[in-house]
């Protein structure tokens, strides 16, 4: 099952902080998703990083997920240097945090792709990611940092000839052994 509350981001925008009333309306998302019967819980927003983890705190023993957490794990695990590939470029600012210290990365923003997205364009906004990622060939592995870019994953991995991590496999990997294990 899919929870949208989309204007939670627009909110964060606005305020410029993560509010409680914010922190209440991610605990309120995640109860009515136990009661239809949810056993596991991943959000896809990393900005909202003390709100999951409050409803993680509330909701335990239930795998509550950060988007980028298991990706994060697996591609920390695969190699010493790691390539963070980005459409959006907060995100490598904030993202490298969510990193172990020490963890050796490298960025590159795919310019143009999320405009290219944005406008209904997914072909070019696969062709931009892959031409991006050719600069982080060097690194181990490459973790491509938003959701948005899952469909990319496969040109990335042609063009680099590196192993690709995605957010949503990371974190469905993660839940399946959560849940099974």
């Amino acid at each position: 099952m899919n929870l949208l509350d989309d204007s939670l981001s627009a909110d964060l925008a606005s305020e410029g902080r993560l509010t409680p009333v914010m922190t209440e309306r991610f605990l309120s998302l995640a109860r009515y998703a136990v009661g239809t019967g949810a056993n596991a819980i991943l959000f896809t927003c990393s900005a909202f990083g003390p709100c999951i983890e409050a409803v993680a705190a509330a909701l335990a023993p239930m795998p509550v997920l950060k988007p980028n957490e298991a990706m994060i794990e697996e591609a920390v695990a695969l190699g010493q240097r790691i390539g963070l590939l980005a459409s959006f470029a907060p995100t490598l600012a904030s993202m490298p945090g969510e990193f172990p210290t020490g963890t050796t990365l490298e960025m590159k923003l795919a310019e143009g792709a999320l405009h290219a997205l944005d406008r209904g364009d997914a072909s070019e906004h696969d062709r931009l990611v892959a031409e991006a990622a050719v600069e982080l060939s060097s690194c181990d592995v490459i973790a491509l940092a938003q959701f948005s870019l899952s469909s990319a994953a496969g040109a990335v991995a042609d063009r680099t000839g590196r192993p690709v991590l995605t957010t949503p496999d990371s974190a469905v990997r993660k839940l399946r052994r959560l849940l099974n294990g």
